[in-house]
């Protein structure tokens, strides 16, 4: 019996055919295997392709740090304007109440009138400044009104009424002093000088140290700004003439000259 040899290395042809024929009688030459097979094999390829290199982590890790870089400052200034918007919001009220005030009694604030008829001037000079808003607590309605809503101080603490009643509930705050206040009062402050302090935030700095509570002078070339904390040195003024500035410490610089005023008293609380 002759055994033939294949041209592919001398293996039997009659081997090779039996081979072939099992592989076949289990589907392994069809189309269909051949084509699993080249699938699978692209899948392990795609597997494998898939991770990241070290470079191209480092390469990702790189582009967060600059994004973040770029966006965390921007949503800073952000959260800094709407800060300031609502504090403007609270000041415009105040200095409503001012006016409002005023309106009963000769045109004056309550800084200008005495004890004995209703106003302060007493009180103000010697640095209560709660008093100020006290007596105005009809104009006002409510004591929120005198706390920045950024105020981080824990010493601070916002008042939710002006009743000197035992309170309702356990929750309930008194305005008491002070410390229910964080904006300071133009102590001189008139209706016929527009440009004077009438109220306005009060953290303060005068060459670089932040004031006290009581009361303060300013001449017009004190080195005043703000600091760093609540609107990120950035302040509110409210005005005399019952606007409101949103001030950069450079621009507080020329309010300030801009008074008019040699001397300018603010009441801090």
């Amino acid at each position: 019996m002759r055994i033939g040899l294949s041209a592919e290395g001398g293996e039997p042809v009659a081997k090779r055919r039996q081979t072939v024929a099992h592989g076949a009688s289990r589907g392994l030459s069809s189309p269909s295997f051949q084509a699993s097979r080249t699938f699978g094999a692209g899948r392990g390829r795609k597997r494998r392709q898939a991770g990241l290199t070290f470079i191209e982590f480092l390469v990702v890790v790189v582009v967060l740090v600059v994004l973040a870089a770029i966006l965390l400052p921007q949503m800073a200034r952000t959260r800094g304007r709407a800060s300031r918007i609502g504090c403007t919001n609270i000041l415009k009220q105040n200095t409503l109440a001012f006016r409002m005030w005023a309106l009963d009694h000769n045109d004056k604030f309550p800084m200008q009138v005495s004890i004995t008829n209703g106003g302060v001037m007493e009180w103000i000079e010697a640095g209560n400044v709660w008093m100020s808003f006290l007596v105005m607590s009809n104009e006002l309605n409510t004591p929120k009104l005198l706390m920045c809503p950024t105020e981080t101080n824990t010493n601070r603490r916002m008042a939710t009424t002006f009743s000197k009643t035992p309170a309702i509930s356990k929750n309930d705050v008194p305005f008491s002093n002070n410390t229910n206040v964080t904006y300071f009062i133009g102590v001189d402050a008139n209706e016929t000088n527009s440009t004077a302090w009438l109220i306005g935030d009060d953290n303060l700095t005068v060459n670089g140290r932040q004031v006290v509570p009581g009361l303060l002078q300013l001449w017009t070339n004190s080195p005043v700004a703000w600091t760093a904390q609540r609107h990120v040195n950035n302040g509110n003024i409210g005005m005399a003439d019952g606007s409101v500035q949103g001030l950069s410490s450079a621009k507080l610089q020329e309010y300030l000259i801009q008074t008019g005023a040699a001397t300018n008293r603010l009441a801090m609380p």
